[in-house]
């Protein structure tokens, strides 16, 4: 059986807490695949390979059971959520809420200079091919988009869905060949806030994410059959 240890590198970051700094490898190592859905997390094993005590260790774990990406049993301990299309389903229904709300507030109020930088965003992520960047530049031009709006609680309810998909978007950015299409409909996105048209911009938005969850769905359909 694979340990959870023989993923994690224990390089950690000074500028967060203890359990802060856990939380952020092993959430790498989930969103990369490195741990599998249902692999049991030991608290013993994470602790030595961070040299930490058990404490810092179950706070990070409940820092990732918030956002979705593990579970605790009452035999196994904490656990590696599963993909799931019914989470799928709920997570992108709630982003298209978010986010076509955080369009509609900030869409007035973008600059030349944010729609400039969304646009080199886009340009970067024409030139990539590894789903890890391409992840973080795309919450990166939707929160360009969205920014100008300066609504920081809703931000940070969108940038915790992201964190809760973030790992089905790298199937959907690679696996699928999806990312053409995704970077026409972020073109056309991109051009109707410049254009400062809602109607069309909201429209865009939702087709765009729309297809990233039906095309989601039956790629995780298609692996159980």
């Amino acid at each position: 059986m694979t340990t959870t240890n023989g993923f994690i590198e224990n390089r950690l970051s000074r500028n967060k807490t203890l359990p802060d700094r856990i939380a952020d490898k092993l959430r790498d190592a989930i969103i990369n695949g490195q741990l599998k859905g249902g692999q049991q997390l030991k608290q013993d094993e994470i602790a030595k390979s961070f040299n930490a005590s058990m404490i810092p260790v179950r706070e990070a774990l409940r820092i990732l059971e918030a956002q979705g990406l593990v579970k605790f049993y009452a035999n196994k301990g904490a656990v590696v959520n599963k993909f799931s299309v019914e989470e799928i389903e709920e997570i992108f229904d709630i982003r298209i809420m978010l986010e076509k709300g955080a369009l509609e507030l900030s869409i007035n109020q973008l600059t030349e200079e944010e729609l400039n930088y969304a646009e080199h965003l886009l340009k970067k992520m024409d030139a990539l091919d590894e789903e890890e960047y391409l992840s973080d530049l795309n919450l990166k031009f939707h929160n360009v988009l969205y920014g100008a709006g300066k609504k920081e609680m809703l931000l940070e309810l969108i940038r915790e869905m992201h964190t809760k998909v973030e790992r089905y978007m790298r199937i959907y950015l690679i696996n699928l060949s999806s990312h053409p299409v995704s970077q026409e409909e972020h073109y056309m996105l991109l051009e109707a806030c410049r254009n400062k048209d809602l109607d069309s911009a909201v429209e865009i938005l939702t087709e765009h994410m729309s297809r990233a969850k039906r095309f989601l769905i039956e790629f995780l359909k298609s692996k159980s059959e």
